[in-house]
């Protein structure tokens, strides 16, 4: 067996301390997040009753992308993923480097856009001042992130545990309700709106991708990564058919379009009690997001560093923590300065324009890698990217039609 070189001994390295249950949690919390306590009337507006099976649509849309990171996560388990599948997949390194950048500002900017949501649910719960909880809960979670990785996720599972219980309790308070008349004499179904709810719930999906940037801190990445995407996947479709079919059947369509908190009202209309404790489980949510989306980013830009240049200083990870540090303190430093002075209203699509064009960029990549080498220690047959590279095509072109 070859012994390690001088220069391999010198590379900054990160701890290998991620379980699969850990980094399921983590995808579970990514994928969760605080969209679904806003998404269900968006999407019952364009799907009516059948909102829920608009979201295992968009479930069975994200699949083909989530098996090829899958594969690729096997292949090459390294921080900066997206960047390393590209340049491998396409052999472009200034793609690989843009595409790194890319999954950067969308991390830190829907950080960014999550955090100042989340203060917003805080502070409508309890009366604090905005601009002083923002920095110091931002704050807060930069120093979690820092501290190491293990620490971090272990957080992000506590938060993850609140968001699946806010809704488990909305599934719960929907099955106990009366039935709307709507629910209980259902139109024939659509499949236009079906299809266009669909569209919009596949960006509740987004995060699985993330897990991939976890891959230096995983013990045996190569077994771990691919179960953990895929059970990512599996439990959130699971959570937001359920939450879906909870919140049609118990309050009608029209007041679940109209409200903004339409989980909230699903369970203040089922009990007859205040919403406030799903306000604060939202609040969860969203500080889980923004602690997930700052490690990956953090990681990616650790990753980009060993691979230019121009960004080699963000490659150094802390002797003591195995964090890297100086990434992490940029990607929280531009999270709270976004939180505080960015406009949030365009950030998601503009987070989910970027992730679907590296989505596209991925599964080609896949396409590429296996022609190139076939054998691979988890393999999905070639049709599961070209479908991928299709389906993202489709929702990008769909997004961008719709904003235009």
């Amino acid at each position: 067996m070859a012994q390690p070189t001088a220069q391999q001994k010198a590379q900054p390295t990160l701890k290998r301390r991620i379980g699969l249950g850990l980094l399921t949690a983590y995808g579970v919390g990514v994928m969760v997040g605080a969209g679904i306590y806003v998404l269900v009337g968006a999407v019952a507006a364009q799907a009516g009753t059948y909102a829920p099976l608009a979201f295992v649509l968009a479930g069975l849309i994200a699949a083909p992308s989530a098996l090829s990171y899958a594969e690729l996560s096997t292949r090459m388990p390294e921080a900066a993923g997206e960047a390393a599948f590209v340049e491998r997949g396409l052999r472009s390194h200034a793609l690989s480097l843009l595409v790194g950048l890319a999954i950067v500002a969308a991390g830190t900017v829907s950080a960014a856009a999550v955090l100042r949501g989340g203060v917003g649910y805080l502070t409508s719960v309890v009366p604090l001042p905005t601009l002083a909880t923002t920095l110091v809960v931002g704050a807060a979670l930069v120093l979690v992130a820092l501290i190491g990785v293990l620490e971090s996720l272990t957080v992000a599972a506590i938060f993850t545990a609140l968001e699946v219980l806010g809704l488990a309790l909305v599934i719960w308070a929907g099955t106990t309700a009366v039935p709307t008349v709507e629910w209980q004499a259902p139109q024939v179904i659509g499949w236009t709106g079906v299809g266009a709810g669909a569209t919009l719930a596949f960006f509740a999906f987004i995060g699985f991708e993330d897990i991939v940037n976890m891959a230096e801190e995983v013990k045996q990445p190569e077994r771990t990564m691919p179960r953990a995407i895929l059970l990512s996947l599996l439990i959130t479709a699971a959570l937001y058919g359920l939450v879906a079919w909870a919140a049609v059947r118990a309050v009608p369509v029209a007041d679940l379009v109209a409200s903004e908190q339409p989980l909230a009202l699903v369970w203040a209309r089922a009990t007859g009690g205040s919403a406030a404790p799903l306000a604060l489980i939202a609040v969860a949510a969203a500080l889980n997001g923004v602690l997930a989306q700052m490690v990956m980013a953090s990681r990616v830009l650790f990753g980009l560093g060993r691979r230019s240049p121009a960004l080699k200083v963000f490659h150094r990870a802390h002797p003591l923590f195995g964090t890297p540090i100086l990434a992490t303190s940029a990607v929280g430093a531009v999270v709270l300065i976004g939180a505080l002075a960015l406009p949030v209203a365009a950030l998601a699509g503009a987070t989910s324009a970027i992730l679907l064009g590296v989505f596209v960029l991925v599964n080609a990549a896949l396409i590429g890698v296996k022609r190139q080498t076939p054998e691979a220690s988890f393999r999905v047959p070639m049709i599961v990217p070209v479908v991928g590279l299709i389906a993202s095509v489709a929702a990008l072109l769909m997004l961008l039609g719709g904003g235009a």
